[in-house]
């Protein structure tokens, strides 16, 4: 009987620069990638506003490195803090792996605000609302990143779309390599909706006139799915053994509830400018109608 698990034997490597033999792993490549299509989709947004261009050009410079080290750090001081203080040079080895989604988060928050403070001079919430349309993709192919590099996934599955990641450190003493939910395409899936989502509301909603709300969604979109998923996932390190919510799920959690408070605020605004927008209109049907009966009466 033929199994309908996958056998996951992949390269991390993409490829090999000819000559200078320097390696470029998938990783790098979505990483890359995930970057160019987030620029794209926001260059799209500033066009769209008519914004200014340098405007973006700081964005992208400010969140590109707030980032890859907020990521860094947040691994160091999450998950991996003791051991990074006994041998601090380890840090600054981003290529060794170790980058959390959390601490990207938390740079990105950063960065903004010094961002708000000192080239647009707007509120924050106004960047967020614009740059939450395309982080959802970004994470979808760090995430497929992840995939191609055999890491990060899940428990193992009898589902037939398990995964068995022969590659992974852990199974390479196996023979008989046991299936595993593929956590990582789970996450890119509900990543590249939430995305999806947050483009409808700019797009055919116009949910960014009411500040705050695309990225209440993002929040939730993101984050909700992000803790769910931690249940079929391995934990990341030995001090999650034990834990009830790993620290994925703990730090998911403030997320969550910021983004629940966000929407029920944007939603709020928005039934406020909806009813504002009725009352006008009846008012100025009302002004025509008067205006009608003034010229009637003037006529007769």
């Amino acid at each position: 009987m033929t199994s309908l698990f996958v056998h996951w034997d992949v390269d991390r490597v993409a490829f090999t620069i000819p000559w200078v033999g320097k390696e470029i792993p998938w990783y790098a490549l979505a990483f890359v990638a995930g970057f160019a299509l987030g620029l794209w989709i926001v260059g799209k947004v500033w066009k769209h506003e008519k914004l200014k261009e340098e405007w973006l050009d700081s964005l992208f410079f400010y969140v590109f490195f707030a980032t890859i080290i907020g990521a860094r750090l947040g691994h160091v001081l999450f998950y991996d803090l003791q051991n990074y203080l006994a041998n601090p040079i380890e840090i600054f080895k981003v290529w060794k792996g170790g980058l959390a989604s959390h601490g990207g988060t938390l740079g990105i928050i950063i960065a903004v605000w010094i961002y708000s403070k000192r080239v647009t001079h707007k509120n924050m919430l106004w960047t967020f609302d614009r740059l939450a349309l395309p982080i959802g993709f970004v994470a979808a192919l760090i995430r497929i990143g992840n995939l191609m590099n055999s890491e990060i996934f899940g428990h193992p599955t009898t589902l037939p779309w398990g995964f068995q990641f022969v590659r992974a450190y852990e199974y390479r003493h196996l023979i008989d390599v046991p299936a595993c939910h593929p956590t990582q395409i789970y996450e890119a899936i509900f990543y590249t909706i939430t995305s999806i989502i947050c483009l409808w509301m700019y797009w055919k909603k116009d949910a960014h006139k009411q500040q705050g709300l695309i990225l209440g969604v993002f929040f939730i979109g993101i984050f909700l799915s992000r803790f769910f998923i931690e249940f079929f996932k391995n934990n990341q390190e030995v001090f999650e053994e034990g834990m009830f919510l790993n620290m994925g799920q703990l730090l998911s959690i403030p997320f969550v509830l910021a983004g629940l408070w966000l929407t029920y605020k944007g939603l709020q605004e928005r039934r406020k400018s909806k009813n504002v927008a009725v009352k006008t209109n009846s008012a100025q049907v009302f002004e025509r109608k008067e205006t009608k009966a003034q010229r009637r009466k003037k006529n007769s």
